[in-house]
């Protein structure tokens, strides 16, 4: 499974013309961090897509990665997802939440430096006359007979036709991404 999933992060989804460019990435040093956050991003390309390694400091097989779009604290974003570990299948959703579940990371009692590969898209971001959407799919393979991983799909909707600029990936609850995490955000140019 890991396999599949770093190929995935490695080939990312299919662009238009113009392909990906690259427009920051950060690597968490030591100590970890809370959040990991693109500001001032520019309006020059039709969509945005990260590739996300990530590990977290909670005490647990695994922690949720939140996102929140615009320093928007509100309750203005929805999320569903659907996951397995590997022993059964989950499938939720939430409305008027403060911010967009959008992936897991492995925490402090899952296999010791296993990190979860993440490709999230984030659609017609600068566009002022709709809603933002967001999709992702995530996974990582524990070689744990209790957990053996995670593989799932999310998506996320915040309620607001302002144009991305600002995005922050934050950690489960009372707990950072660790050292090495790494966070990629790119822009997909149109056709």
């Amino acid at each position: 499974m890991l396999n599949s999933v770093v190929a995935l992060f490695n080939a990312g989804a299919a662009a238009a013309a113009g392909g990906y460019e690259s427009i920051a990435t950060v690597t968490v040093g030591s100590g970890g961090s809370s959040s990991v956050s693109f500001t001032s991003i520019a309006a020059d390309w039709t969509h945005l897509q990260l590739r996300i390694l990530s590990r977290c400091t909670r005490a647990s097989a695994s922690g949720n990665m939140m996102l929140r779009i615009n320093s928007d604290t509100g309750s203005n974003y929805a999320n569903h997802e659907i996951y397995g570990d590997g022993a059964s299948a989950t499938a939720s959703g939430a409305s008027s939440v403060d911010r967009i579940d959008i992936s897991r990371s492995p925490g402090t009692s899952a296999t010791a430096n296993i990190f979860s590969g993440t490709v999230i898209d984030i659609l017609d971001y600068a566009n002022t006359n709709k809603y933002k959407t967001v999709r992702s799919i995530f996974g990582f393979d524990n070689n744990s007979a209790t957990v053996t991983g995670y593989i799932g799909l999310r998506s996320g909707l915040w309620m607001n036709t302002n144009a991305i600029t600002t995005l922050e990936f934050t950690s489960a609850t009372s707990s950072s991404f660790t050292v090495n995490s790494v966070f990629a955000l790119y822009g997909i140019k149109g056709a």
